[in-house]
């Protein structure tokens, strides 16, 4: 089964959605044309997918303020990625902490979800 994310990018004064399945990405206006986009990637192998739509809001596998942390650290690493400034490698290993942390949320998250279901 393939694995997708669906994650909101603030770009100016509005938000554009990101799908991703390993290597391949889309883009789209909302969550489900990016998903849309993306599906047209798949091969026949990876077109069997299961979506599972989280609200990005505070948990308890990961709160507001790693939430609000790893926004601030995203955007910085963002400017970085444009050659707009350097971040310092404190701050590129605080990301990676976050990014781990949010992973694992996500992982807690699911595992939920199926004690739910079943």
């Amino acid at each position: 089964m393939t694995t997708i994310a669906i994650v909101p990018e603030h770009v100016g004064n509005g938000t554009t959605w990101r799908a991703l399945a390993g290597e391949k990405e889309s883009t789209g206006r909302t969550a489900g044309e990016a998903l849309d986009a993306l599906t047209t990637q798949l091969s026949e192998d990876e077109i069997s997918t299961l979506v599972i739509v989280q609200r990005l809001r505070p948990d308890r596998f990961f709160t507001a303020e790693q939430r609000q942390r790893l926004g601030t650290l995203m955007e910085r690493w963002r400017a970085e990625r444009d050659g707009k400034n350097i971040r310092p490698a404190a701050e590129r290993a605080e990301l990676e902490v976050l990014v781990e942390a949010e992973l694992e949320g996500a992982t807690r998250r699911a595992e939920a979800v199926l004690d739910e279901l079943s």
